[in-house]
């Protein structure tokens, strides 16, 4: 049976890149929309790239009918929490209304497979430090709520018409293609193997810790670190999955495990052979001191299997794409 295009907003970032790589490699026919605000043109690597806004009504209904499209899988979003809390309005418009007109348009259009970029922001602060997709969800900050929105009106549509999705809520996403291609590039990047590994190479000249008092192992957060090539397997599987006929899915994207702020520090150390400069400070507000995910649905759902779950690694593909950015900035 053939398959239609697949539209992929945001593609040219860090984590739709590594997922349009991946159907470019398994031969299937994508189309990347990014108004390249984040994105960059040459992690594109397979497919068209179009360069407009998902809140484009007349360009996305356009597209859609061009190419054929059947799926979408929805990035193009905002996802810097402490900008969401200085700028909600910024977050709601293009997170909530512009995947509001995806939506409206993808119905319109006759595409009825939807996979979703959503967050454990949705989760707010478990109790127990530990979140599974049935978790109460309570978020504290405008970006976990404007993705929040966006699952609300999946789930609705779904009921109301034969629209299927998959919402995957991602945990910590780290790493690089391990082939060196592409990777994270987006400036002032807040993720922390990223940042360790900008100030292993010198880009930073040091590293904060923010919170050394947690009731954890050694006083530092603790987080789910998923491996951005597991992640992105993760979208395929989904979409192999709908394409069989599975029903409406949230799902939760990590590996069941967490590590904490001092054992990436420590392992971006090892990787690059000399301590890093790492300033010790007070918690900030809103950080829970343990999220990690219930991670067995993913595998029962859609057989999905990690490959990567191994922190030197993560940390070994990270570091290795800083130090490429320092010969060949991405463009």
């Amino acid at each position: 049976m053939s398959h239609g295009t697949i539209l992929v907003t945001g593609g040219a970032g860090y984590i739709g890149s590594h997922v349009v790589r991946q159907l470019g490699e398994g031969a299937e026919r994508v189309l990347t929309l990014d108004n390249l605000c984040t994105g960059f043109r040459s992690a594109v690597l397979h497919g068209d790239l179009v360069v407009g806004d998902t809140g484009d009504r007349e360009l996305v209904t356009r597209l859609l009918a061009e190419h054929g499209v059947d799926t979408i899988m929805h990035f193009a979003a905002h996802t810097v929490v402490p900008e969401s809390v200085a700028d909600p309005l910024k977050y709601y418009r293009n997170n909530t209304c512009s995947s509001r007109n995806l939506l409206e348009c993808a119905l319109a259009g006759g595409v009825r497979h939807f996979v979703f970029s959503s967050t454990a922001a949705v989760y707010g602060i478990p109790a127990a430090g530990r979140a599974g997709e049935d978790s109460v969800t309570a978020p504290i900050n405008p970006y976990g709520t404007s993705k929040l929105m966006t699952e609300w009106m999946l789930r609705d549509l779904s009921a109301a018409t034969d629209f299927r999705y998959v919402s995957l809520r991602y945990f910590n996403v780290a790493g690089c293609d391990p082939e060196g291609r592409i990777g994270q590039s987006t400036p002032k990047a807040t993720l922390l193997t990223k940042v360790a590994c900008e100030a292993a190479v010198g880009k930073r000249d040091k590293v904060y810790v923010f919170g050394t008092d947690y009731d954890t192992p050694d006083g530092t957060g603790v987080r789910d670190y998923i491996h951005v090539e597991d992640l992105a397997r993760a979208h395929l599987d989904a979409l192999t999955y709908l394409r069989k006929g599975g029903e409406s899915q949230i799902l939760n994207c990590g590996y069941g495990h967490g590590y904490s702020v001092r054992e990436v520090l420590r392992a971006v150390e090892k990787a690059n052979g000399k301590p890093l400069n790492i300033e010790e400070g007070p918690r900030r507000a809103g950080d829970p001191p343990t999220l990690v995910a219930e991670a067995t649905r993913i595998r029962e759902v859609l057989g999905w299997e990690p490959r990567h779950d191994d922190l030197d690694f993560i940390v070994a593909t990270s570091l290795a794409w800083e130090r490429r950015l320092q010969q060949q900035p991405a463009d």
